[in-house]
């Protein structure tokens, strides 16, 4: 589905009789230009790195949104202590005490009304485990995307039609776009307008 709706073609600059294959398309490139399935709230699943030292996180994938009837967007999240990368530091008596409970490597699940988040950043932060020693890893399954599509989104698909018709290696006539075409244009179509009306929105990672 389009993020523009047909109602809305004139108030974006776009022809009343503009086929709904190119808002498709035009739609289809902004996902993929935000690295992501849908700006729709969707659920997501990551694993990510905590920095040495630190208890926080970073989600890809803003802003953070709950999906009814859950009141929070961290629907689960699993931690663990996991071997450490090269040049981190491990503190001799804290590797012994994690390899004597046999910690290293071993998933926990953490409570999600126990970690704080910023739905704005994605930030999160985790609490200490209960040998009150940190965790280095985890993996967060939680629900972002945007409740309401906002104007610059609806300008940007707009901004990608138009750009698209006035392509002179595009057939704007055809009645079916062949989205590899577009695809092939894409360094012109998601322009500078484009890209600056979608930052908040493209991911952090990959994945």
């Amino acid at each position: 589905m389009g993020y523009l709706q047909p109602t809305q073609y004139t108030s974006y600059g776009l022809s009343p009789d503009v086929s709904d294959d190119w808002i498709t398309v035009a739609s289809a490139m902004i996902n993929a230009h935000c690295r992501r399935v849908s700006l729709n709230p969707m659920q997501y699943t990551e694993r990510l790195r905590l920095v040495e030292g630190s208890q926080t996180a970073r989600l890809s994938h803003l802003p953070l949104i709950p999906i009814a009837p859950a009141t929070s967007p961290l629907v689960s999240i699993q931690a663990r202590y996991a071997k450490p990368r090269r040049g981190q530091t491990v503190y001799p008596l804290q590797e012994e005490v994690l390899w004597a409970f046999s910690l290293p490597g071993a998933w926990t699940t953490v409570d999600p009304t126990t970690v704080d988040f910023v739905c704005d950043t994605g930030e999160l932060v985790f609490p200490l485990n209960i040998m009150g020693l940190p965790y280095n890893e985890v993996e967060v399954t939680y629900t972002a995307g945007l409740a309401t599509i906002p104007d610059a989104v609806l300008s940007a698909c707009a901004l990608i039609v138009k750009n698209a018709q006035a392509t002179p290696g595009m057939n704007v006539k055809s009645s079916k776009l062949d989205t590899m075409q577009m695809q092939y244009f894409s360094s012109s179509l998601i322009d500078e307008t484009v890209q600056q009306l979608l930052a908040p929105w493209v991911a952090t990672r990959l994945g």
